[in-house]
């Protein structure tokens, strides 16, 4: 019993945590540089939409995502094709027109399986690991970002 106690208790620490996260600093400058570029932002999420929607109500940014999407609705989680496919169904959108932005290598590797365009946000200065597909753009930031898609 006292395992269970202490499962259960971790797994309420840890997702305290994610309560207390913040986004990065330069998320709320390039969320707003890509809104008034005209792109459609869409969050797709192996974890839950409420912790999406919480960080970007406290940046000041969720007025600019069309959609928060989690993976709990796809039947399947990321990076397995159908999580994508998912999205871009849900989005109405072909998955050749869209742009996965991620920090992990797996996302992009994922989404470029599913036949989407991909973005990787390398803001540790780290290597692109070799065994997965590669991202068609990499940048260190999201300004950055909102620069290439102008």
């Amino acid at each position: 019993m006292e395992l269970a106690t202490d499962i259960e208790s971790a797994v309420q620490h840890v997702m305290g945590g994610f309560l207390s996260l913040e986004v990065h600093p330069d998320v709320p400058d390039g969320v707003r540089a890509l809104a008034a570029s005209g792109a459609r932002l869409v969050t797709l999420t192996n974890g839950s939409t409420d912790v999406a929607e919480r960080l970007f109500t406290t940046a000041g940014i969720r007025q600019h995502f069309e959609r928060l999407l989690s993976v709990d609705d796809a039947g399947v989680w990321k990076p397995a094709s159908g999580a994508y496919t998912y999205a871009a169904r849900t989005c109405s959108a072909d998955p050749a027109d869209m742009l996965l932005v991620a920090v992990h290598a797996w996302d992009i590797d994922g989404a470029t399986r599913a036949g989407m365009r991909t973005c990787w946000i390398n803001r540790q200065d780290e290597s692109y690991p070799e065994y997965f597909r590669p991202p068609e753009h990499t940048v260190t930031s999201l300004p950055e970002l909102a620069q290439l898609v102008r």
